[in-house]
């Protein structure tokens, strides 16, 4: 007879899922010598190298502050993670691209994420990874549907 699980074990569970990715990316890079990543510099780079993203919408995803948005990548262009230049067609506007370094890092981020995926795949059945998957679009849905609902209606132009 099987059981339902305790809802209220979700949250908890989530939390330690995450660790694992977290605690493999960061032994990765601190073996390949990227050990001066700040927090959420993993996310930034593996979002730009792998997946095309702009900083600009990664570090809204990551929902903080323009102030913590402008010191990462502060932070990230003085470790050479990123490099930052004025667009040559609007000089108002900045490009934020890889660098080498960044690149490189992005791969070994890349790397451990499969390499998590694998394992996950191999203690999981492909019905229950698909459920998973699932499962975590579903709340990520319901995060963005309560966000939505949740800012202020804009007033009317006069």
């Amino acid at each position: 007879m099987t059981t339902e699980p305790d809802p209220s074990f979700i949250p908890a569970m989530l939390r330690g899922a995450r660790g694992a990715y977290a605690t493999v990316i960061a032994a990765r890079l601190t073996a390949a010598g990227f050990d001066d990543l700040p927090r959420n510099g993993p996310f930034v780079l593996g979002g730009m190298a792998n997946h095309g993203d702009s900083v600009v919408d990664l570090i809204r995803g990551l929902g903080v502050s323009r102030q913590a948005a402008s010191q990462l990548i502060d932070v990230l262009v003085l470790r050479g993670y990123l490099d930052r230049q004025v667009n040559p067609d609007d000089r108002r506007r900045l490009d934020i691209t890889l660098t080498d370094r960044g690149r490189a890092a992005a791969a070994v981020i890349r790397a451990a994420v499969e390499d998590v995926h694998r394992q996950l795949a191999a203690a999981i059945t492909p019905a229950e990874l698909d459920g998973l998957l699932a499962g975590l679009a579903a709340l990520a849905a319901i995060k963005r549907s309560t966000e939505a609902s949740s800012q202020p209606a804009e007033e009317p132009a006069p």
